[in-house]
């Protein structure tokens, strides 16, 4: 008996470990996709994001296609992970791909942008490191030469009391 309990805690903390290892690992997808595919060749999905609000019509924008195309590899997950034949884990996968698509909307789309009036701006250093980093990079209107394409994740310099320019 003792070892069945074992085995099933065992197997409680790797299904753990990969939720949590597919939430950290989202942050870097995050940050490669956009980088090089929403700065890339869907800049035309993502260069309506870079506009200030004022020039923007409805509530919707281009950008809000990517919610739809993250989300594909999370369902594919939860799909293979309840076939069975060993393919169990996936459903973790997916659940972590979730976990950190709502973690994006609560960060980028109601604290950052404020799209919903949940909270107001939070008061704490790592919140304003964040929305430092994030308007470092909307600063940049165009395609070329914007910074801080992470979310969760800042240099070093947006934390603090002030931020220094960048260098070029």
């Amino acid at each position: 008996m003792p070892y069945i309990c074992y085995k099933v805690k065992l197997s409680n903390m790797i299904y753990f470990l990969i939720t949590l290892s597919a939430v950290v690992g989202m942050e870097f997808v995050a940050w490669f996709a956009h980088k090089y595919i929403m700065h890339g060749f869907l800049w035309n999905w993502h260069e309506d994001h870079h506009r200030p609000h004022f020039e923007k019509e409805g509530f919707f924008e281009k950008n809000d296609l990517f919610f739809i195309v993250f989300a594909i590899p999370s369902a594919t997950c939860y799909i293979l992970g309840s076939l069975g034949n060993g393919l169990f884990p996936f459903l973790f996968v997916g659940i972590g791909i979730s976990i950190y698509g709502l973690i994006y909307f609560l960060i980028h789309d109601v604290y950052i942008h404020q799209r919903f009036k949940w909270f107001k701006h939070l008061d704490n250093s790592y919140s304003k490191g964040v929305l430092r980093a994030h308007g470092a990079h909307h600063a940049n209107t165009g395609k070329e030469g914007c910074e801080s394409f992470g979310l969760l994740v800042a240099e070093k310099k947006y934390f603090g009391k002030r931020v220094k320019e960048s260098k070029k």
